[in-house]
């Protein structure tokens, strides 16, 4: 059984952008790690992304949860558009700094906004992770459903996993079917019953919601032995 995990902070700004956040290291590690980030309200202390991380490193995974560029900017508000390339250099900045530490793969997951930049960074450079884990994919903003965030989906050739809720305003379980379904790249749709956007609703809490994600990943990434 694995023992518990230790929580550091963690910064590095030896170039930029700078990665800022919490380094969650294993009691026995796999030698894989997890690249976590937050959606456009919040910060790597949200409840959801806490408690990914207690999950994923308790099985061995290492996770870094770390604040976006725009929110080591400012703390409270949205990302400005102009500002997305910027967060995307963020995270692909902070999985090349795991891939130096350690010597399995490397993973990057998000929640909403945090979750589309991975997909757009996967992308542009398919090779940087090994796999995307995607919580509450913002498909579209609520009551715009012609207003699609698909663009670049037939170009993900990562493997990607999305975990929606069945209750989430920025994209019904059955817009998400059909939404991935453009994607190239092998990708898996898992549905948390009665979860909205955040994925900790009413009877959907989120060491609940972290438990499925973390089975489901383990499973579509192939790391159970």
């Amino acid at each position: 059984m694995n023992t518990v995990p230790t929580v550091t902070p963690f910064e590095d700004a030896h170039s930029a952008p700078t990665v800022r956040g919490f380094f969650h290291t294993p009691g026995t590690p796999t030698g894989h790690a997890l690249v976590l980030t937050h959606g456009a309200g919040s910060n790597s202390n949200a409840p959801l992304l806490s408690a990914l991380a207690e999950a994923f490193s308790t099985a061995g995974i290492a996770v870094l949860r770390c604040d976006l560029p725009f929110r080591q900017a400012r703390p409270h508000g949205p990302p400005f558009p102009a500002m997305a390339v910027q967060d995307r250099a963020g995270l692909k900045r902070a999985v090349l700094l795991l891939r130096e530490r350690l010597p399995g793969k490397v993973f990057l997951g998000g929640h909403s906004y945090g979750g589309r930049q991975c997909t757009m960074l996967a992308a542009d450079e398919p090779d940087l992770a090994a796999a995307l884990l995607l919580l509450s994919y913002p498909l579209h903003p609520p009551r715009r459903p012609a207003d699609l965030r698909t663009a670049h989906f037939p170009k993900l050739s990562t493997p990607a996993l999305f975990v929606q809720g069945t209750r989430d305003p920025f994209g019904s379980i059955d817009e998400m079917r059909a939404a991935v379904a453009l994607i190239a790249g092998p990708h898996e749709l898992i549905a948390i019953e009665g979860a909205g956007h955040d994925l900790g609703g009413k009877g959907s809490p989120a060491a609940r919601t972290a438990a499925t994600a973390l089975a489901a990943f383990q499973q579509f990434a192939k790391l159970v032995p």
